[in-house]
């Protein structure tokens, strides 16, 4: 099994609303596999990430400064991602890399607004940039030709759309720090691969509603085989994640309280790696069913991930 093929790196965090509408910067289960790895050697990857989100909630949430209910999400993204592994040697088996990822959004939120004078159904949309994803710091621990272990953080950076009262949103109007560790098994011999990935999320205050979120974790990972397949190297298998907020929310906004967020996802995963020349291509595509949510939006995310290594 080709090793350079396998070690193919760099992640796509998406997220489908305002932090106040129940989701933060960090989209439950978008990092989780063999793809998202660091790698080993001195390359630049490019990657599109292709994004595709359709929920809903029926309870009240709280928007941008608006109180809304019975909420219906379609969020539709793009985003580009380059990677550099510079020659850097930082002694044995360890590696350095850095990341930027720039999300184009295509966002459209239905919902009840609720006001003192009473009730109206409301559609607000939007299309622009999203909030930049930065990775200044990706370290790769090679403990042997099967196991590696990842240490990232990753600064999200508000550069988004945002407007005080609208539903739809491409940014989120406020930095968040995110700092990761993931162990990555791939089997040299028996194409198996188990992927752990554990995150926490520091958000800072939105200053224009006075809401600063609390402190979420996700954990997420794949279970999958890998075999040869037409000249390339495909692999099957499934992908889960846990999703959970650790502390309440707080600031004049939080007019809800506490409210701390909870979800549990997981579906099928599909990949297929082949040289081309001398570029590595790869194709990640993967669907994820929200089964279990607490104050979220709940629904269905289909990713697809085109990297090629140079």
């Amino acid at each position: 099994m080709n090793k350079k093929l396998l070690l193919l790196a760099c992640t796509f965090p998406f997220s489908v609303l305002a932090e106040e509408g129940g989701s933060g910067h960090y989209m439950p289960g978008s990092m989780s596999s063999f793809v998202d790895g660091v790698p080993t050697e001195q390359t630049f990857i490019i990657r599109l990430n292709i994004l595709n989100y359709q929920g809903s909630y029926q309870h009240s949430l709280p928007f941008a400064g608006t109180e809304a209910a019975d909420v219906d999400v379609s969020s539709k993204a793009i985003g580009l991602t380059m990677l550099y592994r510079p020659d850097i040697d930082l002694g044995t088996n360890w590696s350095y890399a850095f990341s930027a990822t720039i999300p184009y959004v295509d966002m459209e939120v239905s919902a009840n607004v609720i006001t003192d004078s009473g009730g109206f159904r409301k559609t607000d949309s939007d299309k622009a940039l999203g909030d930049i994803i930065l990775m200044p710091l990706m370290l790769n621990q090679h403990i042997n030709a099967d196991l590696n272990i990842n240490y990232r953080v990753a600064f999200y950076a508000p550069t988004g759309s945002y407007t005080v009262g609208s539903l739809a949103n491409t940014g989120k109007n406020f930095w968040t720090v995110e700092p990761t560790i993931a162990a990555v098994y791939l089997g040299q011999k028996n194409g198996i691969e188990a992927s752990l990935f554990a995150g926490v999320d520091f958000n800072q205050e939105n200053t224009d509603t006075k809401y600063k979120s609390g402190v979420q974790a996700h954990l997420e990972g794949s279970l999958a085989q890998h075999f040869p397949l037409w000249g390339g190297l495909a692999g099957a298998g499934v992908t889960g994640f846990y999703y959970n907020q650790l502390t309440g929310d707080s600031g004049e906004g939080a007019t809800y309280g506490d409210f701390k967020a909870r979800s549990v996802g997981a579906g099928p995963t599909l990949s297929f790696v082949k040289k081309a020349g001398n570029t590595d291509i790869l194709a990640e595509l993967k669907w994820l069913h929200e089964f279990s949510t607490t104050k979220r939006v709940k629904g269905d995310t289909i990713f697809l991930k085109v990297m090629a290594k140079f």
